[in-house]
């Protein structure tokens, strides 16, 4: 089978395709046939080795992981003895978790991973691209945010793929929604749901005299300083990025204060209320209350250009990848 691997961190250049032997799945696991995976913002800094402090966990000078990808969708083709979820032939997506390992054409999971059969009205790449996004926005609002119906919730950075996930949970919790973005991105933000846009561009959110309940920055580029002064008394802000100048935000306003800065390791929780999640976006997205937002589609050959576009970091939801 062929996989993409990389052996030093850097351009996407030190991605390269490589041959192995299909795995053999234990008693507990499942073999699946991968259809179609995507590149993810989180998986280009992990190739790159940043933010550079993150390599106590990834590695300091070689990464520790060497197949990248997390989201996937494909066939199971052969299961453990053991397994009794799913038999041969499922249809599944959802994630190969902090481990990664989707960016091959096989891959082996245990059978409690986080997967769920396939959407009945979505093909792979479709249904590959929705699980980050939703997975990270939906605890971020739901867990962390408590978010409320009929709140007003800004999110900043609406058009990748965690925020225009979260528009589209925020909406389906009933929130009053303002999304953040570029020009060229403003009809797509209205498309999901937004009840509001604003071009980051011509309008500073924190001077038009707005407050909400909850401003969550999805792409983790706004001050918490900042912000705060369009939180309402209570409000809430999330920061999808962990760095060091939240963190001590974080702690402060744990202590001080009804104004809260708050963040969430939302791919470490618990595998099974993530796939309890997987299940209610499974339901969502059949139903037509969530839809998958794909920016570009490349080949499996062409995951290094994947790579290239989105370290540009200006992608539309979801960059897929194609395996056949």
């Amino acid at each position: 089978m062929k996989a993409i691997e990389y052996h030093n961190y850097g351009s996407p250049e030190v991605l390269q395709i490589v041959e192995r032997e299909i795995p053999t799945p234990k008693d507990n696991e499942i073999l699946v046939k991968i259809f179609a995976t995507t590149v993810t913002a989180t998986e280009t800094t992990f190739r790159q080795g940043k933010p550079y402090f993150s390599r106590l966990f990834t590695g300091l000078r070689k990464p520790k992981i060497k197949t990248l990808g997390e989201e996937l969708a494909g066939e199971i083709i052969e299961t453990g003895k053991a397994v009794t979820l799913f038999k041969k032939g499922d249809r599944i997506f959802g994630t190969a978790g902090p481990t990664f390992g989707a960016n091959a054409e096989y891959i082996t999971l245990p059978e409690d991973a986080v997967i769920v059969p396939l959407p009945s009205n979505l093909n792979y790449e479709e249904s590959a691209s929705t699980c980050d996004g939703f997975l990270t926005a939906l605890p971020f609002l739901r867990d962390t945010g408590k978010i409320k119906k009929g709140e007003k919730v800004l999110i900043y950075g609406a058009s990748g793929s965690v925020g225009s996930s979260a528009i589209q949970v925020a909406k389906y919790y009933g929130a009053e929604v303002t999304g953040v973005c570029s020009t060229t991105n403003l009809e797509l933000v209205s498309s999901l749901g937004a009840d509001h846009v604003i071009d980051y561009k011509n309008e500073d959110f924190t001077k038009n005299g707005q407050q909400y309940d909850i401003i969550f920055d999805a792409v983790g580029k706004i001050k918490y300083s900042k912000a705060k002064k369009a939180l309402t008394k209570e409000g809430r802000f999330l920061e999808a990025g962990i760095g060091f100048n939240v963190l001590g935000h974080v702690l402060i306003t744990a202590l001080f204060g009804k104004k809260k800065a708050l963040i969430a390791t939302t791919g470490l929780r618990p595998p099974a209320e993530r796939t309890k999640d997987l299940h209610l976006l499974k339901s969502l997205l059949e139903e037509g209350r969530i839809k998958p937002v794909i920016d570009k589609t490349y080949t499996f050959s062409n995951i290094a250009e994947a790579h290239r576009y989105v370290d540009l970091g200006h992608k539309k939801g979801n960059v897929v990848i194609r395996m056949v």
